[in-house]
């Protein structure tokens, strides 16, 4: 497919919903994966549409962090294995009122700072000279930190005389794509040692000399949980390799919508809701509130990782904001080592119930029938100022439905 247009050899809209009227089974959703061009639990974009095709997920969504580079590869994927794909993107922004207010958006360690993603961009993809500057410049201060991190953590291994040491562009040519991430440093330390030493004790005994002095706590095939521990023993605030984030890694949150919007995009709150001990973060409790400064802010979209979730406050959270006609979104992630299931379910693998996974597909389907639009260079679930068409929510439904069906069964 390269990057021609999923869309090009599809009919006419009243082609289309003919075609689709006798065809309204919800299907099942994953509309949030990462992949190894930002970072990710699969080993390549094939990996994903394996698992989705074998769990019955009939509808995927990449969202890599400041970057595009996977769509082709995944449009190519999503024809082979008939499986509608959704082109997405995810941001790190900074509100710096909330920041200096001390209040919590969607990331509980870091005052102000605030998840965004972008849903149903261009592909190919198109976006302004402005944006596109904005967008380089995120990706390279991002790499700039990283390099610098390596450079920091060789350092500290020559002090330890561990007997190796990495460089940035072997790290990136090895674990990553065209961006290195932190969690890509770790990953590769933990493969370093695993490398060089054989026995358990031994393994164990280096983890607290790089942990200085602190013994690991999480078993030696727990990948996932030993590279959390490298990230805080080593990487994140007071660790030796820590390096601060520039504050120009971080766009303001209205230089991400522009930068979306321009890119085709549907601005996106990733939604956090309840910790594993039940606690929300200072701009999510109130759903009211939340609902208020949401629109204020012209998002009219969100999306939730049910798997950080209970069913009982995912359901209460998404029967509010479905009344207010929100485009509403589930995913998995899958940005850290761990390897979960493609299908979507709440903590403890509670499955979604019949309502919550139709109104994922419904908001699918409204990213689909926008994606469509936009690549007849018609107006999509966006009007000319950014505002959403929340009026319009059914018909983008039905449309969505009879792409997303057109796609499936060509």
């Amino acid at each position: 497919m390269n990057n021609q247009s999923i869309f090009a050899n599809f009919p006419e809209k009243p082609v289309l919903l003919a075609e689709a009227k006798n065809k309204q089974n919800t299907l099942l959703v994953n509309g949030h994966f990462h992949t190894p061009f930002s970072f990710s639990a699969f080993t390549e974009i094939e990996q994903v549409l394996k698992m989705a095709e074998a769990e019955g997920v009939q509808v995927l969504g990449i969202n890599d962090f400041y970057t595009t580079d996977g769509y082709a590869e995944f449009a190519a994927l999503a024809a082979k294995y008939k499986i509608f794909p959704l082109f997405n993107i995810e941001f790190m922004s900074l509100q710096k009122d909330l920041q200096e207010a001390s209040v919590r958006v969607n990331d509980p360690a870091n005052p102000g700072r605030t998840y965004m993603s972008g849903k149903g961009l261009s592909f190919p993809f198109k976006i302004g000279k402005p944006e596109h500057a904005l967008l380089q410049q995120v990706q390279h201060e991002s790499n700039i930190q990283t390099a610098e991190m390596v450079e920091k953590l060789n350092v500290f291994l020559a002090e330890i005389n561990a007997g190796f040491s990495f460089t940035f562009e072997e790290l990136k040519a090895r674990y990553a794509k065209n961006m290195l991430r932190e969690r890509h440093i770790a990953k590769a330390l933990r493969i370093a040692i695993d490398e060089k030493f054989s026995s358990p004790e031994d393994k164990k005994a280096f983890y607290t000399l790089v942990f200085s002095g602190k013994e690991l706590k999480s078993k030696l095939t727990d990948f996932t949980g030993i590279e959390n521990e490298i990230r805080g023993n080593l990487l994140k605030t007071g660790g030796k390799a820590f390096v601060p984030e520039d504050p120009k890694a971080f766009l303001s949150l209205d230089q991400v919508n522009q930068v979306i919007i321009s890119a085709g995009g549907i601005p996106c709150y990733p939604v956090l809701l309840d910790d594993a001990k039940g606690f929300f973060t200072d701009y999510e409790g109130n759903f009211v509130k939340l609902n208020e400064t949401l629109v204020s802010k012209g998002i009219y979209s969100i999306e939730l990782i049910p798997g950080r979730n209970t069913f009982a406050v995912l359901k209460d959270f998404v029967t509010f904001f479905r009344s207010k006609n929100f485009l509403i979104t589930f995913g998995t992630e899958h940005n850290t080592p761990q390897l979960d299931p493609v299908k979507v379910s709440c903590s403890g693998g509670v499955d979604l119930d019949e309502e919550l996974e139709r109104i994922g597909y419904e908001g699918a389907c409204i990213i689909a029938a926008h994606q469509y639009l936009i690549s007849k260079g018609e107006e999509g679930f966006l009007d000319a100022d950014g505002i959403a068409k929340t009026k319009k929510y059914d018909a983008f439904v039905e449309l969505g439905n009879a792409v997303i069906n057109h796609f499936i069964c060509k």
